[in-house]
């Protein structure tokens, strides 16, 4: 007699008819160009965002650490959905048969011209790998992991930049740009490097790599994502630290971090593509 565990059970009608519908949704354009799925989830990011803005200061006033954490959730979720949408507009146009009855993507072409533009690109110089590597069309399970790094980082980050401002004070009114540039210098060589090796570590396991693939991620990536955040975050954080109050400092980088986390997040993918061509 069969076990209960061994019994293949059916599939519920429901289940079936919502994969039916998500699998039409991921073939769905508008205009041909924007993919609906993730414009859906960046209009309900939108709304969220901005009813969060609204009520941020009582928030922030009643519940600092948990403001923190599901502002930065909510930012890093919508830096990934950036990052997806270009891997999957670039993913179609690569797909597409050519020819010169085809009229040429624009927004494809200059979303291509990110593979030259970005220093340091993996897997050939291309940040964003061929058709045959990339990732599904649009995956939550990676949005959630984007969401929940933001969410569980900002504690640490929130206390670190207090630990900052009481270290380096700045006067109210002054012109001095002494403590701020001690406070970037601190920022960039001591939790930079941490709080990305952090990431890497933590997208590698919750992908369901093991250490092997930590390291390789690691030998393929970390040391070019660190030389690109050099790149950006030192006037970043100048203009944060001295200009900033405490309570806007996390939601102002995390704001300015869409832009670092979408690279993040395409360079990541890119490496978890390498990673299934040479670990499949």
């Amino acid at each position: 007699m069969a076990s209960f565990y061994s019994l293949k059970m059916p599939t519920p009608t429901i289940v079936i008819k919502a994969r039916r519908t998500m699998r039409h949704l991921q073939s769905v354009y508008l205009w041909d160009r924007i993919p609906v799925i993730p414009l859906i989830v960046f209009a309900i990011q939108t709304i969220i965002m901005a009813r969060f803005i609204a009520v941020f200061n009582e928030s922030f006033e009643k519940r600092p650490i948990l403001t923190m954490m599901l502002s930065n959730a909510v930012l890093n979720s919508i830096a990934d959905t950036v990052a997806q949408t270009i891997t999957i507009i670039r993913e179609r146009a690569l797909r597409r048969p050519s020819g010169p009855r085809l009229p040429q993507d624009r927004i494809a072409i200059e979303i291509g011209e990110l593979d030259n533009k970005v220093p340091d690109a993996i897997h050939k110089g291309e940040l964003i790998p061929p058709s045959d590597f990339l990732p599904p069309p649009f995956e939550f399970d990676r949005l959630a992991r984007f969401a929940f790094w933001g969410f569980v980082m900002a504690p640490a980050q929130f206390t670190w930049f207090k630990f900052l401002g009481k270290t380096f004070p700045i006067p109210p009114h002054s012109a001095a740009m002494v403590p701020a540039l001690k406070r970037v210098a601190c920022d960039q060589l001591i939790f930079a490097p941490v709080g990305l090796a952090g990431f890497f570590t933590f997208m590698t396991v919750a992908e369901g790599g093991g250490a092997e693939q930590v390291k390789n991620k690691f030998g393929n990536v970390y040391m070019s994502a660190l030389r690109s955040n050099y790149m950006l975050w030192p006037a970043v954080q100048i203009i944060n630290f001295r200009l900033m109050p405490l309570q806007f400092q996390l939601p102002f980088a995390s704001s300015i971090g869409i832009l670092w986390t979408t690279y993040l997040s395409l360079t990541n993918s890119a490496a978890e593509a390498q990673e299934e061509e040479y670990f499949p």
